[in-house]
């Protein structure tokens, strides 16, 4: 089986569009990053309120949207993956350019990233001492225990994971290695408008506003780390706490992961990958043999069986039946935050995954993944609520103002080895950040160029612009980082219409896939395939 290697990365890289990227692209996204730091300068306040009130809007009125996206797409890349055209390879290799630990090492380092550290100990604490409105236990009761976990799987589990990079990443990988059009967003409109969306500036504007969504939500967590790791090491070792701190942990964050982004898929960003896999494995061991480990199974067991069997009473959760501020911060937030990294992460699954099957695709970013977060949730934040229940600590006040650095810390002390472990849990959450900064400055880099292995010097430049960002945000205080979270709430609006389409053609694409190679007859009906 073989399929012309006419993609991309094959392209010679001449000029200034093809080295550099599209002008639109680069002009609409950088122009963004500039704007939103010299508002921010200019009327602190003013660009705070404009973008919470248009979070707040979002939330309200397109969050059952952004819930549905997320329930169809799940629902129906389950059902490609048992179909007939799921053993079609993506790029028509016979052999994976991965080995399949490397492979699913990136994918859970890129895709779980910070976010999952930041709120894996802190959300399941959180859910236990404020019941959540899909349950009616009374909170900080053993009967708490298996909701809040399940909530927390909810929120990071397979929905999250499958609009990341299920049927997209399909509608790509045919796009790109069967017809030779370029790793970027448009591609994703391509059976709808054809040619059209792909020359002119309309293409532009499309990756240019899932570049924007990425960007905010990825120089979050790169601030959040710095304020994270610089409370940290006040608590823990006495070292000044402040902005001259958080700007040496941003200086030394921003060199691995650039440093890694430009050495390429194959070299910095597997090797720093496999090592986080590596550490984290090691830190869920020394969890899980020397803590609460009857109590960690038991809560296991019990808040998957409550995930699974409040699954649709929690997804379909809205703020008729919830409080709408609990909604906008929590269920929706999640959603729209996974959502905007949509395109650009399936676009990375797409160019990682080439010789896979699409059914080993799916189900390693839509059930493996989740799955391996639901277990590590349940031991940091599982071991966060029986320390809790049990009276060693009392973190009510602090989730109550959403202090989750507090959170973390507070539970990395408690458990075995003390100070040690939680050093090592904050180097954790340090890679962790890292490994989503690599890859998303290279997905970035990609969609600019259109070529999948875009410049070294186009990879740099927007690793280098992301924590530069978060530099001067934290100058004018964390909670303009908070502001520019928040943004990715709106700018999932856009993103979400770019993923929409892919609910129809991703079977489509697989099929054509598969008709390609040989594997099924089904007749052809894909537009513009």
């Amino acid at each position: 089986m073989s399929t012309p290697d006419h993609h991309s990365s094959e392209r010679p890289s001449t000029g200034f569009i093809n080295r550099f990227g599209d002008p639109v692209v680069l002009v609409l996204s950088v122009g963004f990053v500039v704007l939103f730091v010299l508002l921010s300068i200019i009327d602190i306040e003013g660009v705070a309120g404009a973008i919470g009130s248009g979070f707040a809007w979002t939330a309200s009125i397109l969050g059952s949207y952004f819930q549905l996206l997320l329930l169809l797409t799940f629902f129906i890349a389950m059902g490609l993956a048992v179909s007939p055209a799921a053993s079609a390879r993506v790029g028509g290799l016979d052999t994976p350019e991965l080995s399949t630990f490397k492979w699913l090492a990136i994918i859970m380092c890129t895709l779980l990233a910070g976010g999952g550290v930041f709120f894996a100990a802190g959300e399941p604490v959180y859910h236990f001492v404020v019941t959540p409105p899909a349950f009616d236990t009374e909170a900080g009761t053993v009967e708490a225990v298996a909701g809040a976990l399940a909530q927390s799987f909810m929120h990071w589990g397979f929905l999250a994971w499958a609009v990341l990079g299920s049927l997209t990443a399909v509608v790509l990988a045919h796009s790109h290695y069967d017809k030779g059009l370029p790793l970027q967003p448009r591609t994703l409109l391509y059976p709808v408008f054809g040619e059209r969306i792909m020359s002119g500036w309309i293409g532009g504007v499309v990756d240019a506003c899932c570049v924007i969504a990425v960007v905010a939500g990825t120089v979050g967590p790169i601030g959040f780390l710095a304020t994270q790791v610089s409370f940290g090491l006040h608590e823990l070792v006495g070292v000044a706490e402040g902005y001259g701190t958080q700007l040496v942990i941003l200086i030394f964050l921003g060199a691995l992961y650039v440093t890694s982004a430009a050495t390429g898929i194959h070299r910095g960003i597997q090797l720093l990958s496999r090592l986080n896999v590596f550490l984290a494995l090691g830190i869920a061991a020394v969890i899980f043999v020397f803590g609460p480990t009857l109590f960690l199974t038991n809560a296991y067991l019990q808040g998957f069986g409550e995930y699974l069997s409040s699954f649709l009473a929690m997804a379909t959760m809205t703020s008729e039946t919830a409080p709408a501020w609990w909604m906008q911060w929590w269920t929706v937030f999640f959603f729209a935050w996974f959502i905007g990294y949509g395109p650009l992460m399936a676009i990375f699954v797409a160019r990682i995954s080439r010789g896979r099957t699409i059914r080993q695709m799916i189900l390693a970013v839509a059930v493996m993944a989740p799955i391996a977060t639901t277990v590590w949730f349940t031991l940091l934040g599982g071991s966060g609520i029986h320390y809790q229940l049990t009276g060693v600590f009392d973190l009510t006040e602090a989730l109550n103002n959403f202090q989750f650095d507090v959170a973390t810390l507070t539970v990395a002390q408690a458990l075995p080895g003390g100070t040690l472990m939680a050093l090592a849990i904050l180097l954790l959450t340090t890679i962790f950040v890292a490994t989503t900064g690599d890859s998303m400055s290279y997905a970035i880099a990609v969609v600019c160029t259109g070529h999948d292995r875009p410049h070294v010097g186009v990879r740099v430049f927007w690793g280098v612009a992301m924590s530069l960002m978060a530099a001067i945000l934290l100058y004018m205080g964390s909670g303009q980082i908070s502001v520019l979270q928040q943004f990715i709430v709106i700018t999932a609006i856009p993103v979400s219409l770019v993923l929409l389409p892919s609910l129809w053609c991703g079977p489509q694409a697989a099929y054509a896939m598969a008709r390609q190679q040989g594997l099924t007859t089904r007749p052809k009906v894909m537009i513009n395939d």
